[in-house]
């Protein structure tokens, strides 16, 4: 029988550089995050937050220690589908339109291009930005290409959404909108979430509170399970 975890982790580990010049990113991180779970990642720049969502996302290897995802499969098998990550950073496709960029993850994992444009639409509406279907990244604000990498990130309906800084480019009122898709979304699909933030109004929204410092993960309100 499978296991319900999503993702487990046992004293995992990231380091890089040796000797004076390393620098420890996470150090002996565990958690276990199932499926219910909504998780805030609060924590100073350069202590490790995004490093530990690229290790949840099968993005990055870690240096030591132990990552799993029993309820998903091989690490082979997180993306595209089960896990959906927003970068902090431009991370669409230039020669792509918006839409094309949104429904791309769908067609990767085998939808049919019909069905995966109507999602990418219905997801563009989600995050208000449904007018923006047929420009191309260079086109866009930075508050808009970070809203079109969210609604990419929901694409295929995935199990768990990694967001690194989702609303680091959006101002006050945009912000709080951002969030009420995102928590929109994840109830609608049943999707945990990882949000990585500065934003305290933003990690207010999420029942969970994790907090990174030096690359040392204090699972300060633990998630549910």
């Amino acid at each position: 029988m499978r296991e319900s975890a999503l993702v487990r982790a046992e004293t995992l580990e990231r380091t890089f550089g040796a000797g004076r010049s390393q620098v420890v990113a996470v150090a002996e991180a565990t958690f276990t995050l199932e499926a219910a779970d909504r998780v805030a990642l609060t924590g100073p720049s350069g202590s490790g937050k995004s490093t530990l969502l690229h290790l949840m996302a099968g993005l990055d290897r870690p240096t030591s220690g132990s990552i799993e995802w029993p309820a998903i499969g091989e690490r082979a098998h997180l993306r595209p589908g089960p896990i959906g990550l927003a970068f902090q950073g431009p991370s669409l496709l230039p020669p792509l339109t918006v839409m094309e960029n949104v429904a791309l993850p769908v067609i990767l994992a085998g939808g049919g291009q019909d069905d995966a444009l109507a999602e990418a639409r219905d997801l563009l509406d989600a995050f208000a930005i449904e007018g923006l279907a047929t420009k191309l990244p260079e086109e866009l604000s930075g508050g808009q290409s970070q809203r079109a990498g969210l609604a990419r990130a929901f694409a295929g309906r995935p199990r768990l959404v990694l967001a690194d800084e989702p609303t680091g480019q959006q101002d006050q009122a945009a912000a709080a909108r951002v969030m009420d898709a995102i928590l929109a979304l994840a109830a609608m699909y049943g999707t945990a979430l990882v949000i990585a933030t500065h934003d305290a109004t933003v990690a207010e929204r999420l029942p969970a509170s994790w907090t990174m410092r030096d690359g040392t993960l204090r699972t300060e309100v633990p998630c549910s399970a």
